[in-house]
C-alpha cells in the first residue's frame, strides 16, 4: 500500500502552552509532503518529525490568524539557508501574499527558490491542487476571518498484475498497462482471459479532511461524507459552548456530532484551548458521541 500518513506538528489553539505547539500538520502522500497550516515553531517540529524538508513543496493555510501562519517566514528563511532550490507553493487567502511579500523582500532577499502564492477563496468549495496522486479541495468553514478546511482525496491506482498469469498466457509487454487499467486479454486463438484472472484489485483510495477553525457547521457533512480520517477542531468542552459560539469555535461534542452525521471512519480532535491541563476530558466527551475518536498530539504519526 502506498504511503498516506498524517503527522501532527502542533495541535494547540492561539494561546501558547508548554504542552502544545501552534497548529501545523504534514500529510505524506506517496512520499510527497503537504503541510497544512504553519504556526509559530513549525520548523522546529518539522525537524523533530524527521520528515525531509526537500519533499515539502506545498503549504495550505486555512486562514490568517497568526497561530496558523506565523511560522511561515522563519521556515522559508531556513529553507533558503539550507540551499533549497525547488519552488515552494503556498495556497491561501489573497491577503497572505500582500502581507508576506514585504517580509520576503526584507528578510529573505536572494532566496535560491521562488515562493509561489496561489490565491484561494475560502468561502468557495473548489479544487485548489491536483496531480497524479491526489486532489485537494477547499471546505468552506465558519470563523471570524474567511476560513476553509482542506479535503485530500487520493487518486486510484491501477490494479496489480499477477506475474505468473501474465507469463502463463504470454501477455505481450505493450498490453501490461491496459490490463492494469481493467482490460481483458484476448489470446491468439480468440480465447478471452478475464481481467480478474490477471490482476489483483488495488487498495481503495483514501481521504483526509481537515477542519479547523470553525463554528459548529453541519453543512460540511455532505462534502466530507465517509472520509477515512477527519480532523476537527475541539477547542472547548460542551460546558463552554457559549464561549465557543462567541469565538466561533467548536466543542468536542460538536466535533463528534459532525463525525457521526458525516459517517467518517475515524475522528481526530485538536486545537485545544490552553485552559485545559488534560486533554482527556475532551476525548471523553467526544467518544460519548463518536467512539472511534483519538486525540491529536505533537509528533503523532498515523497511517490513514
Amino acid at each position: 500500500m502506498e504511503k498516506f500518513e498524517l503527522n501532527i506538528l502542533g495541535c494547540g489553539s492561539a494561546l501558547p502552552t508548554m504542552r502544545h505547539n501552534a497548529t501545523s500538520q504534514v500529510l505524506n502522500i506517496r512520499e510527497k509532503l503537504f503541510m497544512i497550516d504553519c504556526g509559530e515553531g513549525t520548523q522546529v517540529q518539522l525537524r523533530r518529525s524527521r520528515l525531509k524538508f526537500s519533499r515539502l513543496n506545498h503549504i495550505f493555510i486555512s486562514h490568517l490568524h497568526g497561530d496558523h501562519c506565523f511560522g511561515l517566514i522563519g521556515m522559508i528563511s531556513t529553507f533558503g539557508m539550507i540551499e533549497r532550490t525547488a519552488d515552494l507553493h503556498i495556497y491561501a487567502h489573497a491577503d497572505l501574499q500582500k502581507l508576506m511579500r514585504p517580509q520576503l523582500d526584507f528578510f529573505c532577499k536572494g532566496l535560491p527558490f521562488d515562493v509561489v502564492f496561489h490565491d484561494i477563496n475560502p468561502v468557495e468549495r473548489t479544487v485548489v491542487y491536483d496531480d497524479r496522486s491526489v486532489s485537494v479541495e477547499t471546505i468552506p468553514l465558519k470563523h471570524r476571518l474567511p476560513t476553509c478546511g482542506f479535503l485530500f482525496r487520493e487518486k486510484p491506482v491501477p490494479n496489480h498484475i499477477i506475474r505468473d498469469m501474465i507469463d502463463f498466457y504470454k501477455v505481450p509487454l505493450f498490453m501490461i498497462n491496459r490490463i492494469k487499467n481493467g482490460e481483458d486479454f484476448v489470446c491468439d486463438d480468440g480465447t478471452v482471459i478475464p481481467n480478474s484472472k490477471l490482476t489483483i484489485p488495488s487498495d481503495p483510495p483514501r481521504s483526509y479532511a481537515y477542519c479547523s477553525d470553525t463554528l459548529y457547521n453541519p453543512e460540511i457533512s455532505e462534502q466530507i461524507k465517509g472520509v477515512d480520517l477527519l480532523f476537527h477542531e475541539a477547542t472547548f468542552l460542551e460546558t463552554e459552548k457559549a464561549r465557543a459560539k462567541v469565538t466561533m469555535h467548536s466543542t468536542a461534542r460538536q466535533a463528534a456530532e459532525i463525525a457521526k452525521m458525516s459517517d467518517v471512519k475515524k475522528l481526530m480532535i485538536g486545537h485545544f484551548s490552553a485552559r485545559y491541563d488534560d486533554d482527556l476530558c475532551l476525548l471523553a466527551e467526544a467518544k460519548e458521541i463518536f467512539p472511534d475518536t483519538i486525540l491529536a498530539n505533537e509528533n503523532l504519526s498515523i497511517n490513514v
